[in-house]
């Protein structure tokens, strides 16, 4: 393990690159803006778990392999990039959007839009972030420069970073989803504003997937 000013400038450039707009945190505030805190913090929590595996992952030497084999990260490419272009087509082609989630609790019997089941949430954080390939390479690249070179336990520093990370983002990812949630209740009454973020969102989603799609791997 690094020494205390290496690991607290870890946490900090940690919190610095989390607080970066991303596909991760679109994810969160849109389910945050529909249906409020607990929606945004179940998709934190499955964005946080896509971590995880890619913290595993890259210890066992498949971000690795993503880094140095171009079929792999290819492979994973394109089903990252068609996750983020479905999820932005399905968002546009919605009826609904934000502000039917938000006002639902208003409408009665069946005219009111179901909310999504936070197991169901916490699935698509979880897959927005375990299909990029980006965040394993960013692993690679980011952790080992805190690590000593002459550690005798360069493996189990790795993970250990890698989990220091995962859940130091929390505390940012969650409070995207109550800042959202907050907004949310603030613009409660502009319906039409808000279903114009999902749709915007999806845009987003879309724009996210054709990047990450015209990426390339380090390889190449």
């Amino acid at each position: 393990m690094p020494d205390t000013p290496s690991l607290l400038m870890f946490i900090v450039a940690g919190w610095l690159l989390n607080l970066t707009p991303g596909p991760d945190v679109l994810t969160i505030v849109r389910h945050a803006l529909r249906q409020g805190v607990r929606a945004g913090m179940a998709a934190a929590l499955g964005i946080v778990s896509g971590c995880l595996v890619h913290v595993l992952a890259a210890a066992l030497g498949v971000g690795a392999l993503l880094a140095a084999s171009a079929t792999a990260f290819t492979l994973l490419k394109w089903a990252g990039a068609a996750y983020l272009v479905w999820m932005g087509v399905k968002l546009l082609l919605a009826r609904g959007g934000a502000a039917d989630g938000l006002a639902a609790s208003h409408v009665p019997g069946d005219a009111a839009q179901a909310p999504l089941p936070l197991g169901h949430i916490w699935r698509q954080g979880f897959l927005t972030n375990v299909l990029n390939p980006k965040v394993a390479l960013f692993f690679l690249a980011f952790v080992p420069q805190f690590i000593d070179p002459h550690s005798e336990h360069k493996l189990l520093a790795f993970v250990l970073l890698g989990l220091i990370f995962s859940l130091n983002s929390l505390p940012i990812n969650m409070g995207y989803a109550c800042l959202a949630a907050w907004a949310a209740r603030r613009l409660a009454l502009a319906q039409q504003a808000l279903r114009w973020m999902d749709r915007a969102a999806g845009l987003l989603f879309i724009g996210f997937g054709a990047k990450l799609a015209a990426s390339e791997s380090v390889s190449s």
